[in-house]
């Protein structure tokens, strides 16, 4: 048995497994805990310091708590659609134990600093994972982005069409350029919902249960006229961007040529895109409803080959629930958006499986990808200084979804009844376990700020 080096007296836990996913690849590991944050990762077989707990995990898999930089939560405002306390246990059940929440579609909207300090407040003692806020650009409100910047905000969303909500408008193009100036001279970053307002307008609108014809209705060609234009305001500008939730794999090429130019542009996409497809979606299904929309297999695969070839950096989720009346069976009219952050990496990782990847890229997807997106240096992975954050996963286990297994708030989900591999068996927060096969701490997340 290896000993342990005497600076490691006030290890408090040793987490041990035979599969412990580390920058440097899966080895069998004892990782040594110490005030919340990993002090080594070990071999195997050392010594456990004296007056520290062991928790041997066995074969089962231990990964970085997940990140995930792209959740709705909704609160305050509209906490019946979704609220801090659920959201975060649906986090916390999947694995995910960091998520910045998106500046809408809670009241009021983070476009202020007193509105985000409404929200933190609000967020402050629910949260089961550790919680960081991006702010809006939104018309009118250029001279808030320095002082949300300041307060702590990871970077800024806008809209380039409408968001669905009146209290959050889209920028046009002179706005997009204003707001993006003055966040690019202070170094900032613009996250963007890429679609051209023109190619929506301009393509089919036919109400009722078809998804054909909602699909229609969101062509690729809006998202890579977005995309293309958000390029080139980049190059001008000198500017940092990232698009949200791509859909259209014809974007790939756009994204790639751009990054081997030097534009500062990265680009994430969701789990729904890269696991469902347009063709298995039923008339009327519109829990399957999101913009940009599910696309078809051939488009999914695109986007497979984008990810593995690394022009797209990250998986999150776009968490973005509603109440089961808002989801109406005509799409037209029913609230676009899909919940996933109990499932989204049991669902990536079924599909991952599928196509010869391995649970590092998993975890490169979905730990350390979006912690370098929100600039979170102590998440993302399972190495000295790090945050002690980890899920525990039974890899080669499988479960059908139930929805009343579901935490999040309303039990609506495009997963229902299929079979994904991958069981969480616990979630560790700074060297504490959060949950633990079904069962949940009291909430101990911190709120988080820009480099935290």
């Amino acid at each position: 048995m290896a000993e342990v080096p005497t600076a490691m007296s006030g290890v408090s836990l040793v987490l041990r497994s035979t599969r412990v996913i580390t920058p440097e690849g899966t080895r069998a590991a004892s990782i040594a805990v110490d005030g919340g944050r990993v002090e080594a990762v070990l071999p195997y077989g050392a010594e456990v310091p004296a007056g520290a707990r062991l928790v041997d995990a066995g074969d089962d898999a231990v990964l970085p708590g997940l990140v995930d930089t792209h959740v709705h939560v909704n609160d305050p405002g509209r906490a019946e659609w979704e609220g801090f306390r659920t959201a975060t246990r649906a986090a916390a059940a999947g694995g995910i134990t960091t998520l910045l929440d998106m500046p809408l579609n809670s009241l009021p909207p983070t476009t202020t600093v007193a509105h985000l300090r409404t929200k933190q407040e609000v967020a402050r003692t629910r949260a089961h994972v550790d919680v960081g806020f991006w702010g809006g650009a939104i018309p009118g409100n250029t001279e808030d982005l320095r002082p949300l910047y300041d307060a702590g905000v990871f970077g800024f969303k806008c809209f380039l069409s409408p968001s669905g909500v009146e209290e959050f408008p889209e920028l046009d193009q002179e706005q997009l350029g204003r707001s993006l100036a003055e966040i690019a001279g202070f170094g900032g970053l613009l996250i963007v919902h890429a679609e051209d307002p023109g190619e929506l307008a301009a393509a089919p609108r036919r109400g009722g249960p078809a998804y054909a014809d909602f699909l229609a209705s969101r062509p690729r060609a809006a998202e890579n006229a977005a995309i293309e234009s958000l390029i080139e305001w980049a190059k001008r500008l000198g500017a940092r961007v990232h698009v949200l939730h791509l859909s259209s794999s014809d974007a790939l090429p756009l994204i790639a040529a751009a990054k081997r130019e030097g534009v500062r542009i990265t680009v994430e996409s969701c789990p729904h895109f890269l696991t469902l497809t347009a063709e298995e979606v039923p008339d009327g299904a519109t829990e399957f409803k999101c913009c940009p929309p599910i696309r078809e297999a051939a488009n999914r695969d695109a986007l497979w080959q984008g990810l593995a070839d690394g022009t797209i950096d990250c998986v999150v989720s776009d968490h973005s629930p509603c109440t089961p009346d808002l989801k109406s069976p005509d799409f037209a009219v029913a609230w676009g958006g899909i919940s996933s952050l109990q499932l989204g990496l049991p669902a990536i990782w079924t599909a991952a499986r599928d196509r010869g990847h391995s649970l590092e890229d998993v975890a490169r997807w979905m730990s350390s990808g979006p912690a370098a997106l929100a600039g979170l240096s102590r998440k993302g992975a399972i190495e000295a200084g790090r945050d002690a954050d980890f899920v525990v996963l039974a890899p080669d286990e499988t479960f059908t979804v139930d929805p009343a297994a579901l935490h999040h708030r309303n039990r609506v989900t495009a997963y229902a009844g299929k079979r994904l591999y991958g069981v969480v068996r616990s979630t560790w927060l700074r060297g504490d376990r959060i949950v633990h096969d079904g069962v949940f701490a009291e909430p101990s997340g911190r709120l988080l700020g820009r480099n935290d």
